[in-house]
């Protein structure tokens, strides 16, 4: 591994005070985030052989061909290809001294304890914390991004913490953590880090939780896979010119990811994001739905999620709860089972009701779980059996 001087923080390279750079970046917009420059009141986290990075160690990126043109990174399906000095769509990638390394790898910028309902992950293990972790980048470059102060940078841009994969691990049992959360930003494009990690949390007897765009490819998919125990897949919009513009990325892959984590028996739950003037097109929710029951996604949790203005849609107002409940609607009469509404607090949109009886079975406000009704994992009303992981 090498590594190199680590730049100014952005606050000292633009002559900004902490204050004013909190406000203008991820800090400032998501209390999720952990860093030394603050004393925020949500954090309890302690990484105690970690420090506030001085230096940022590179290490060798995986999955890497040598082309005439460059090196090509095989991670996802954008298979940047790149020459000296140059850095990967995502941020995370650069060529040094005819190398490819990934910038990410011990470089996490946020850290936090979610609730495991925060993913959302609803059908696995209620109620438990996770250690949760991200760093800078990402493999698309979505124009509605809630996260893009640390998305759409490298990690040469921010301040990090040195985290060492062991560390992350200690960390999450220290703070009685049951899961470690691969999230904030896309994991993919972290990939070294979230392996090495997933597999030392494996160990440890720590469940693996990836919250991710499903932009991967096939390969190093099938790599992580083994140390997975449930993933979040955002299936933004089921139509590729839209996927395109919106994000930069393509639809198909993401099926294909979809297909792939439902094969190995990974526990799954799809995310869509409803945005207005994007995504909000009830045809193409139509044909999502019904491409998930034909595929054999009748059981997979569908969560359709409320846009609020942000990145380069501030002037995009928040999605109508009409809207959303239309989505609902639609999804539940083409035979999908398990629909949630998300983002709206006001109304009943994320408890859990058996799909045979429609008895509540966990009853939620937010992140917060209010009740909890099932027996194992069977509706105590008419003994169906609720798919999920729930012990």
């Amino acid at each position: 591994m090498l590594k190199f001087t680590f730049m100014k923080p952005l606050f000292l390279a633009n002559k900004m005070n902490k204050r004013e750079f909190i406000k203008k970046t991820a800090l400032g917009s998501a209390s999720t985030l952990f860093w030394p420059l603050t004393s925020s009141p949500c954090l309890k986290v302690n990484l105690t052989d970690t420090k506030f990075m001085q230096e940022i160690t590179y290490k060798e990126a995986v999955h890497v061909i040598e082309t005439p043109k460059g090196l090509r990174c095989l991670i996802c399906p954008n298979e940047c290809t790149l020459k000296e000095g140059e850095t990967s769509d995502c941020h995370n990638r650069k060529v040094i001294r005819g190398k490819l390394y990934t910038l990410a790898y011990g470089n996490a910028c946020a850290i936090n304890i979610d609730p495991v309902e925060k993913k959302p992950l609803l059908h696995f293990k209620p109620g438990r914390p996770t250690f949760s972790f991200g760093t800078a980048g990402c493999n698309f470059s979505c124009l509605n991004c809630q996260n893009w102060e640390i998305s759409q940078v490298s990690p040469e841009d921010i301040r990090s913490y040195k985290a060492t994969p062991q560390a992350l691990v200690d960390a999450a049992i220290k703070q009685e953590c049951s899961a470690i959360a691969y999230t904030y930003n896309e994991p993919t494009s972290y990939f070294e880090y979230m392996f090495e990690t997933a597999k030392l949390a494996r160990k440890a007897g720590l469940h693996n939780l990836m919250i991710s765009n499903g932009y991967i490819n096939p390969k190093p998919l099938m790599e992580i896979i083994p140390y997975l125990d449930a993933a979040n897949i955002d299936l933004k919009v089921f139509d590729d010119t839209t996927y395109q513009q919106l994000s930069s990325g393509k639809l198909k892959p993401v099926l294909d990811s979809l297909q792939t984590l439902k094969k190995h028996n990974i526990w799954l739950e799809i995310t869509n994001l409803i945005v207005p003037q994007w995504t909000d097109d009830m045809e193409y929710i139509d044909k999502m739905c019904k491409w998930l029951v034909k595929k054999g996604f009748e059981n997979t949790p569908l969560h359709f999620s409320r846009f609020h203005p942000a990145h380069k849609l501030l002037h995009v107002r928040s999605t109508p709860l009409k809207t959303l409940l239309e989505a609902r609607k639609i999804a539940k009469s083409r035979g999908v089972n398990y629909v949630y509404i998300g983002n709206v607090p006001e109304i009943d949109g994320e408890s859990t009701f058996c799909s045979n009886c429609n008895k509540l079975l966990i009853q939620r406000k937010g992140y917060e779980i209010k009740a909890n009704y099932i027996q194992g994992s069977i509706c105590p009303e008419c003994e169906h059996s609720i798919p999920g992981v729930w012990s």
